[in-house]
Order: C-alpha cells, then structure tokens, then sequence
C-alpha cells in the first residue's frame, strides 16, 4: 500500500459521535412510536388522532437519524469545536436544582436558580444579581400564568405570601 492511499483510508472511516447521535436519534423515535401506539384512539372512523403527532415527528426522527448516518459514513461534517464542559454542568445544576425545588420552594424560586445558574453557564458571574433577578422575573411570569391565565403552578412560599 502505497503513502498516497492513507490519506483516504483515514477519510473513510465513520464518524462515530454522528452514528452515536444516530442511534439516539432512532431511540427517541421508536420510544415514540411505542408510546403512539398505546394512545387510545377516540372515534374508530378518524383518521387523525391523539398518535397523528407523535407518529409523524418519529418518522421524521428516523428521517434524520437515516440522513446522519450517511453523512457520518462519507465524514462531510465539519470540524467540531472544543466543548467546555463548566457551562454545561451549570445549566445541568440549575436543571437539577429547579426540579428538586418545585414543591418546596416554588415556581419562582426554583425558577429563579435556574435562570441564575444557567446565566452562569453563558458567562454572567454575578450570581448574587441573577439569583434575584431571576426570582422576581419568574414571579412575574408565575403570576401572568397564574392569576391572569388561571393555569396551575407550584406555589412557594413567596406566592403565598402576596396572593
């Protein structure tokens, strides 16, 4: 074998993080398809029901899953960047945070954390500025939800405490 076959011998090999991505791609898609085709149906004569939905963005799922394992085979993706894993861990924290404080807290308290840690994630430092900031924006909005638009939400402590 010849130097001036390596080059492509290493251009065919597949891109494994798109056939991972792939394969979740296909996961999602059949969790999907499994949990349409329990939906009870309404009426037997309709043809559009409560699985239309679902059934239509799992087969667009298996579209894009099909089309990124071609791509990942001819390796036309381009050159991914460096991931800095800090920012993700800190919207995950805020995720993680927001859901063990719903009960207990409240909508606009967990929310509030959420909002600060995940401005962290993108670079705001200021954590003693967004944590209240980010309370009083999820008030306001809990209260719109809430009052105006009369949908249920956690209420918390400081919802209790002005309605």
């Amino acid at each position: 074998m010849s130097q001036g076959n390596a080059p492509l011998a290493t251009k065919r090999r597949p891109d494994w993080a798109a056939l991972i991505i792939a394969i979740c791609l296909f996961i999602v898609a059949a969790v999907m398809l499994w949990d349409a085709m329990h939906l009870k149906t309404i009426a037997q004569y309709a043809r559009i029901g409560p699985a239309t939905a679902p059934k239509a963005v799992a087969v667009g799922l298996i579209g894009l899953g099909i089309w990124t394992v071609f791509e990942a085979f001819r390796g036309e993706f381009p050159e991914r960047e460096h991931q800095e894993i800090a920012p993700v861990v800190w919207v995950i924290a805020g995720l993680a945070a927001q859901m063990l404080l719903l009960k207990t807290a409240g909508f606009s308290i967990a929310t509030g954390i959420l909002f600060a840690f995940t401005a962290r994630g993108f670079g705001r430092r200021k954590l003693w500025f967004s944590i209240p900031f980010g309370i009083v924006f999820s008030f306001v909005v809990w209260a719109i939800f809430s009052q105006l638009l009369q949908l249920t939400l956690p209420a918390g402590p400081l919802e209790r405490l002005f309605f």
